[in-house]
């Protein structure tokens, strides 16, 4: 048997295959990510297996298109030699709201009560949610499990997650929730395996197109930059960040509608928005515009602020850790963060920074730092498999 653990776009569905012994996960076995699924895309699938990549083109017509992906997806699986049957799929899903702290097999009602979600997160619950449903269509009577990146954060205290609102809206909901929770707790058992210090005061950056940080002690999330959306905290690709309610009022005053601003929050901010270039650290590194460097610093000074408030929370660090995109393979933001950081007692070693490029777990502190820093490539794909392992074996 084998958990598919899968995380469904607005264009993209990645794919990971993870057998099973007994209860427990294997390495991954398959890999892949099915690309063009947008009107008017040009659908491809590509794969890894045995140590051969694969690329295909696919043909599909213009109706229920992912559907069809979801087809060929099945055709692979079923055309790979000893690939074992499927146990459970896995779904990341963003928002859990108050109600899911773990893992749960979906059914319709908690379709139901996702679906009520999708405002707190628009560019990812819906697409999780619809991948859901075609996954329970394409693979009948395959459990599906909903793994939420909220969930990692229940243990956070009360202080840290109430607004100063009234009481009736905290009922309501409105409260701070955080995200990245799968990459978090993937981080964190890697970090626990390779260091006693992990036990104490963490904190985590998961850098990419979102971004965040979590200060955790004990392993448990006690504090972190996303909210009660995954627009709240550090500045990103095209998010903006944490944002004075204040302009959102102005803006409301001088006639923008509900989805221009939504627009405008998610998709035309961050380092697109400031750069007027692109949401890529890469590109704007090579950029030698005011604009470009402005962009990247800007992400760089937001790191730095809100490292020292969470640190701060902490009441000092043992362990800084990067991952995500940017966290894992941005040498520069690293030495830049560190440098900014030094009053903490980091030192990072440049040689051993360098070598770290997001293919291994590394540690890149020198010798003489007070903190350990660690560079830690996430793998949300195995969380989401260990949960619907776990939880059907319960």
């Amino acid at each position: 048997m084998a958990i598919l653990s899968v995380n469904a776009g607005s264009s993209t569905l990645k794919f990971s295959l993870y057998p099973l012994v007994g209860a427990q996960v294997q390495p991954q076995i398959l890999s892949g990510c099915i690309e063009g699924l947008e009107p008017d895309g040009k659908p491809e699938m590509s794969w890894s297996f045995q140590g051969q990549t694969q690329r295909k083109r696919l043909e599909l017509g213009v109706d229920r298109i992912f559907a069809q992906a979801l087809q060929c997806l099945r055709e692979l699986l079923s055309s790979l030699p000893d690939t074992p049957s499927l146990q459970a799929v896995a779904h990341r899903v963003v928002h859990g709201g108050a109600s899911y702290r773990a893992s749960v097999v979906v059914t319709e009602a908690v379709l139901a009560n996702l679906t009520r979600l999708s405002s707190l997160a628009p560019l990812h619950q819906p697409h999780n949610l619809a991948g859901v449903r075609s996954f329970t269509e394409a693979f009948a009577g395959v459990p599906q499990v909903a793994c939420f990146d909220t969930a990692f954060h229940a243990t956070l205290p009360e202080v840290d997650y109430r607004f100063a609102l009234p009481e009736a809206l905290y009922e309501r909901g409105l409260r701070r929730y955080g995200f990245h929770g799968l990459s978090y707790q993937y981080v964190m058992g890697v970090l626990l395996a390779q260091s006693p210090r992990a036990a104490g005061r963490v904190l985590m950056a998961h850098l990419g197109n979102g971004a965040s940080l979590c200060g955790t002690i004990n392993g448990q999330s006690r504090a972190t930059t996303m909210g009660f959306s995954a627009l709240d905290g550090l500045m990103m690709g095209t998010r903006t960040g944490a944002l004075d309610a204040g302009v959102m009022l102005y803006l409301l005053e001088q006639g923008w509608s509900h989805d221009q601003l939504q627009t405008l929050l998610y998709k035309q901010s961050g380092l697109l928005g400031v750069s007027g270039i692109s949401a890529d650290m890469r590109r704007l590194r090579a950029d030698t515009s005011a604009a470009a460097q402005l962009a990247v610093d800007m992400f760089t000074y937001r790191i730095q602020r809100e490292s020292g408030a969470l640190v701060a929370c902490l009441q000092g660090l043992d362990v800084l850790a990067f991952s995500g995109g940017i966290g894992e393979h941005d040498v520069t933001l690293r030495t830049e963060l560190g440098q900014r950081l030094a009053w903490l007692g980091v030192v990072i070693d440049p040689q051993r920074n360098a070598q770290a490029t997001g293919d291994q777990v590394l540690a890149i502190h020198a010798s003489s730092s007070a903190v350990e820093v660690w560079v830690v490539p996430t793998d949300e794909g195995v969380v989401a498999a260990r949960e619907a392992a776990n939880l059907l074996a319960a």
